[in-house]
């Protein structure tokens, strides 16, 4: 069977740890992914194996099993471990890698079992061909997927497209962050008794150049003019739930934050419960005073000691 390098397949190296192989797989599964790729059947292609590797290296237990069995390790796992499965050919030449990585390439010697400490994996292959076997869980697997800042806060969907299959429609609720996961039940991988696992889409949501986001709460800049901050009165700001008028205590300085309940970000999973939106005052000044304006204005910073 054919040697895969999911190393290779993510760009990273055999010593790579496992926040190296996060990003290496969120960047490319953000490049490859069939939603930006319509129609590229090699970009599918593609994007199937960055999964496959992320499947295996992300997975502690999995990479450990995958750096001892090279080329072996496929067959191996598609046939939920299973001795009788196995190509005993590799082990009778004396070479337990194969010709993958680990391996020795076709050098033939003695394999001490207790120095490979392959736990599980040893005993499957030692139980008779008639004995009890084992039955590997399905697999879930994990798929990036980006959303607008909007998209959080009303819900979205996306449409998975998967091979022979029809299209299916994934609701993401309102309310995701970035690291969120959605469930999809019964699209992940299948073993050998065609049981399936899930597949899990982890949210990353794109910034907003107007909030700032923190949990559930929301926070922006908005402009106030020195008059209404000085004398107090009302502000029109809009909201991702619509405009609100917003009053403005007087004596009001740059930098206040004027709390408005319930205007933030929707709860994850709760109905009808919102977080707060917090308005950071920033005071603007006007640039056009006529010349009995600026007279008066003098007078009073004069009075108040500040001329």
């Amino acid at each position: 069977m054919e040697y895969k390098d999911y190393y290779k397949t993510l760009g990273v190296s055999k010593s790579a740890d496992q926040d190296e192989i996060k990003k290496a797989f969120r960047k490319l599964a953000r490049q490859y992914h069939p939603d930006t790729n319509k129609g590229d059947k090699k970009a599918e292609e593609k994007f199937k194996e960055i999964n496959e590797a992320n499947e295996v290296l992300s997975d502690p237990e999995k990479r450990k099993l995958y750096d001892r069995l090279g080329s072996n390790y496929k067959q191996y796992t598609q046939n939920g471990g299973a001795a009788r499965d196995y190509d005993w050919e590799q082990w009778s030449q004396g070479n337990p890698f194969g010709s993958g990585a680990g391996g020795a390439g076709g050098q033939r010697g003695n394999v001490n079992f207790e120095d490979l400490d392959f736990g599980d994996f040893i005993q499957g292959m030692f139980r008779g061909a008639g004995g009890a076997q084992t039955v590997r869980q399905p697999r879930d697997f994990e798929q990036g997927v980006e959303i607008s800042f909007e998209e959080a806060y009303h819900g979205a969907t996306r449409v998975m497209q998967k091979s022979g299959q029809s299209d299916l429609e994934v609701k993401i609720p309102r309310g995701v962050k970035t690291g969120s996961k959605v469930r999809v039940r019964g699209q992940g991988g299948k073993n050998s008794k065609g049981q399936a696992g899930d597949l899990y889409l982890v949210i990353e949501v794109k910034p907003n150049p107007v909030y700032e986001r923190k949990d559930d709460d929301l926070y922006r800049d908005v402009p106030v003019d020195a008059f209404t901050a000085m004398l107090g009165g009302e502000a029109h700001v809009e909201t991702m739930s619509g405009q609100v008028a917003v009053k403005v205590p007087a004596g009001t300085s740059s930098g206040k934050l004027i709390r408005l309940r319930g205007r933030g970000m929707p709860k994850l999973n709760k109905a009808d419960e919102f977080g707060d939106l917090y308005l950071r005052v920033s005071i603007t000044t006007p640039h056009d005073l006529s010349d009995d304006e600026k007279a008066q204005l003098e007078k009073m910073a004069k009075k108040r000691g500040l001329r």
